[in-house]
């Protein structure tokens, strides 16, 4: 296959559990420790333990009305999308009509819903609130979004469960490519810290149940893994085509080289055993970006710190990287699994290692479990000279989704 035309990142925005601007998330991701901590909003549940966003304050950044208007999971995808625009310096109002909005909802918050349907359930209607579904609906992030920047492109979300702001980035390369647009504000944005959420993944086991030890909890590709740490995050990346990038003068942090997607078609919730779907997701990265195994330096692997799906994604990542696979990290071991807003915050992720030419470490990694084992970065963050680098998702319904982003 030819490689399509390359796409520009020029602006990131982030808001997560390691902080809200790079640099300090960067120290926070090299220091290799996780911020798993006790919930109170957990409280009584039989897992109680995120990694929460702190030091957001809504009322400050929107105002009292605004603030109470929206849901957590678009108050920080919004102010997500406010910091990538101000990065990029992108004037939006000079060509509203070819800016547009995909950011990827795995579903909710959730907290409103819950809310709400208590006062159904008791009997009472009338005490519904009007805003109950314009606060919760996943697309409602990307219109708000539309809403305060004033893009007028395609505006919607994508919802690929855990894939969801991968495979949202991936659709708006398409875009851009197809000539829809020149400019995609795109990522992800969700809060998996509500009641229902964490009850939910506790009943279906997926939740790691080392509460009396939060900071070890988190576990990805180790023998003693048992499951993933809630969390919550949005981040949001400017794309541009390398024309509008070029012809505004933009500053381009990285290409984003390649986008391969897949679905096991398999089970709903369990990957496929070996691996295949996101074997064949990545391979179709590599094949779209022109790329081969060997051009490919660094892994920002999916990793959840469950054991059926870091070992099939072990097993899809050593049959495609052979000969050497570059080194591995797993971020949610320090920042936990923002379900539908992980991807993005990953590739985020991914574009600040490219420029700092540094691997952060998985923490909580004693001894690896992946049969044949990965060069899996540990314990201190890793320099190391690369121009390319994979970034990868997996969700239920055997949804896979792939970036390659590379050095400008």
């Amino acid at each position: 296959m030819t490689p399509r035309a390359r796409v520009a990142v020029t602006g990131l925005g982030l808001v997560t559990p390691a902080g809200h601007d790079a640099d300090n998330i960067w120290q926070t991701m090299t220091a290799g420790r996780s911020l798993a901590r006790k919930d109170s909003d957990l409280a009584d549940l039989p897992v109680d333990i995120s990694c929460s966003v702190t030091g957001f304050d809504p009322m400050a950044e929107f105002g009292l009305r605004l603030a109470s208007r929206l849901d957590r999971f678009a108050h920080l995808g919004l102010v997500a999308a406010r910091r990538a625009v101000a990065d990029a310096h992108l004037e939006i109002a000079a060509r509203p009509e070819r800016v547009a909005v995909v950011l990827g909802v795995g579903a909710n918050s959730l907290q409103t819903y819950v809310t709400e349907f208590t006062r159904l359930g008791e009997g009472r209607p009338t005490a519904v609130s009007p805003l109950g579904l314009p606060r919760s609906v996943p697309s409602m992030v990307a219109g708000e979004v539309a809403i305060d920047t004033g893009a007028r492109g395609p505006n919607f979300t994508v919802s690929s469960a855990c894939a969801s702001g991968t495979t949202a980035i991936g659709v708006a390369r398409d875009l851009l490519v197809s000539g829809a647009c020149d400019v995609v504000l795109t990522g992800g944005s969700e809060t998996a810290r509500s009641r229902m959420s964490a009850a939910c993944f506790a009943q279906m086991r997926a939740l790691s149940t080392r509460t009396e030890l939060p900071e070890q909890a988190c576990r990805p590709f180790d023998t003693g893994r048992a499951g993933f740490v809630l969390g919550e995050g949005a981040a949001v990346l400017v794309l541009e085509t390398a024309d509008h990038a070029r012809r505004r003068g933009a500053n381009i942090r990285a290409w984003l080289r390649g986008y391969g997607a897949s679905a096991d078609a398999h089970h709903p919730t369990s990957p496929h055993p070996q691996g295949h779907g996101a074997e064949q997701a990545i391979r179709h990265a590599l094949d779209d970006a022109g790329c081969t195994p060997g051009d490919v330096g660094h892994i920002n692997a999916h990793g959840t710190a469950t054991r059926l799906g870091d070992t099939a994604e072990a097993l899809a990542l050593l049959r495609v990287f052979t000969d050497a696979p570059p080194p591995v990290t797993a971020t949610k071991s320090i920042i936990g699994h923002a379900l539908g807003a992980a991807g993005a915050i990953e590739a985020a992720l991914t574009v600040l290692a490219l420029e700092r030419q540094e691997i952060p470490p998985t923490a909580n990694l004693v001894q690896q479990d992946t049969g044949r084992e990965m060069d899996i970065v540990t314990s201190r963050p890793r320099p190391v000279a690369f121009d390319v680098a994979l970034s990868t998702s997996c969700g239920f319904g055997g949804q896979n989704a792939a970036l390659l982003l590379a050095a400008p």
